[in-house]
């Protein structure tokens, strides 16, 4: 027994190494796809590759702490014959170790290694100087992201953890005590409060970027672009316009006259607009001639498949967090609480999915890494979409084969804080199941006889919760980490409803705007980052 047991286990581990590789792969191929050919830069690529990978193996453990304290449990509530104290002690500590491990590399991508490759490669392209002297400014600059982080730990190390509750909340006192319990360490309370404040950043980066990536992504699939031929005429056609615009002012001069300021200004206007038409000329006859524009035209019926099923899992997801954000609403603990709910009042279409996918394994653990790869792929949608901002100053633009090395950085540190988010999100889809995974109980129960109570003691499995015994029930080390501090998830909560919000502002403005031009974003008036040296490089 114990052997079909350890061989079980070590197969999930090797199931778990094997998304490693896929993931490894998944982010070669992503990072590669958008980096500008031209201005690539090895450390800034293996750096992006790196952290994207972490964050997704981060979210990769997920799945197995639910398997791996779901897995120490029969179905009738009893423990597994291996699964004494002991293991299952090692199980776990398997797993916390595995956060540690996993966070502490994050913060240290966060706060040390992408800020030095960013300012590196920002001031080798300022100045050509000595190497030496651009590792010095990097690490001066690098400097203010590691006092934010030692910080942070300092806070999360010595903040109060007193957490009000109600005196007859017997179920929440005993879930504070456990995390208290579980947090004595001021190391763990330190971690955990950084990396809270990170996924903290991670909500903001969703709400902005995945909630809108959620109806861009599906519509854009349903409405396709717009003709290449006919963008074709209609540029030429601007093109003739602004030549004998150009002409026209010219005309003025013929005689020697000088022209006014306000001519100057408008005929430098009109050049300008000419080379950017010039420049989309280019690119529509290079994309019109294509094989991969006559190959996606080919694949249309597909993309309409994708961007129904699409809006499809959108409304589901927007739907399950509306009722679990209600069922805290209206049954948690409370403000003072982070809104924990320690059951499931309002079920929601997840929910109610996970526990029936549970039966047939490993069908839950498949949904949860999809949910995972959904929310990553709406998220790269929608900073695809809209370039990274600083507030109404655009940054950088993502476009395939063209990123410089700098938005690359910026775009997988943002993927990274999104994914750290994801694990919050699925527990406010599915909390009982990320709690306690597929674990039951037996719990005591009186049989009747005939009508009448009877003597008899019985003992019946019941599904794990917050009024199980403590030494019946695993709880889940990824719930441990995220309530540590309940004013975390407050915010979370009313994120959660934020996020509900800009999903469905985006899907109204998505449905209003029209079909997007076959070179979106690819040819504007402010660009600085592309070369139409790598129209065959981008388009094939």
């Amino acid at each position: 027994m114990a052997a079909a047991a350890a061989s079980d286990l070590l197969t999930g581990w090797c199931l778990f190494g094997l998304a490693l590789l896929v993931i490894l792969a998944f982010c070669w191929i992503y990072v590669r796809k958008y980096q500008s050919r031209r201005e690539s830069e090895v450390i800034s690529t293996i750096t992006a590759i790196f952290a994207l990978a972490v964050a997704l193996i981060s979210s990769a453990l997920l799945p197995v702490d639910i398997f791996l304290v779901s897995y120490m449990k029969n179905p009738n509530g009893t423990f597994k014959d291996w699964a004494d104290a002991n293991v299952s002690r090692q199980i776990e500590d398997t797993v916390l170790y595995g956060y540690y491990t996993l966070y502490s590399v994050i913060l240290f991508c966060v706060f040390l290694w992408i800020p030095f490759v960013y300012f590196y490669y920002e001031e080798k392209a300022e100045d050509d100087s000595n190497t030496c002297s651009q590792v010095k400014t990097a690490l001066k600059y690098s400097l203010g992201f590691l006092v934010v982080c030692t910080v942070l730990l300092l806070i999360g190390a010595f903040v109060p953890l007193d957490i009000p509750y109600k005196k007859n909340s017997t179920e929440w006192e005993k879930m504070k005590l456990l995390v208290e319990e579980f947090g004595s360490s001021h190391g763990l309370a330190a971690l955990s409060f950084s990396i809270s404040s990170l996924t903290l950043i991670g909500m903001l980066a969703a709400i902005t970027y995945t909630a809108y990536g959620m109806s861009a992504l599906p519509l854009n699939l349903i409405k396709g672009t717009r003709s290449a031929a006919y963008e074709l005429l209609e540029n030429t056609e601007d093109i003739e316009d602004v030549e004998q615009h150009i002409q026209r002012i010219k005309l003025k001069c013929k005689d020697g006259r000088p022209l006014s300021t306000r001519d100057r200004r408008t005929l430098q206007q009109l050049e300008e607009r000419l080379r950017t038409l010039r420049r989309r000329e280019r690119h529509l006859e290079f994309i019109e001639k294509s094989w991969w524009a006559k190959f996606c035209g080919a694949m249309r019926p597909l993309k309409i498949v994708w961007g129904v099923f699409f809006v499809i899992v959108a409304l589901l997801f927007t739907i399950s967090l509306f009722l679990s954000n209600l069922d805290k609403a209206l049954h948690s603990a409370g403000f003072d609480s982070g809104f924990i709910i320690l059951g499931t009042n309002l079920t929601n279409p997840l929910n109610m999915l996970l526990p029936i996918l549970q039966t047939v394994f490993p069908l839950d653990y498949i949904l949860i890494t999809t949910i995972v790869m959904y929310f990553i792929f709406t998220s790269m949608a929608g900073i695809r979409n809209m370039g990274i901002w600083f507030f109404w100053i655009r940054l950088y633009k993502i476009r395939r084969g063209k990123t410089r090395p700098q938005a690359l950085l910026f775009l997988c540190m943002i993927l990274l804080l999104i994914v750290l988010h994801t694990s919050y999100m699925i527990y406010s889809l599915a909390p009982q199941y990320v709690m306690y995974g597929s674990q039951k109980y037996l719990a005591q129960s009186n049989m009747t006889v005939d009508g009448h109570l009877g003597n008899v003691t019985t003992y019946m499995p019941k599904v794990c919760d917050a009024a199980a015994p403590e030494d019946q029930c695993t709880v889940t080390r990824t719930y441990l980490f995220l309530h540590k501090f309940w004013f975390f998830s407050a915010a979370y909560y009313f994120g959660n409803w934020a996020f509900i919000g800009v999903f469905l502002i985006g899907l109204v403005v998505s449905c209003c705007k029209g079909k997007k031009s076959v070179i979106e974003g690819e040819v504007d008036e402010d660009d600085s980052d592309m070369s139409d040296d790598e129209l065959s490089v981008y388009y094939h």
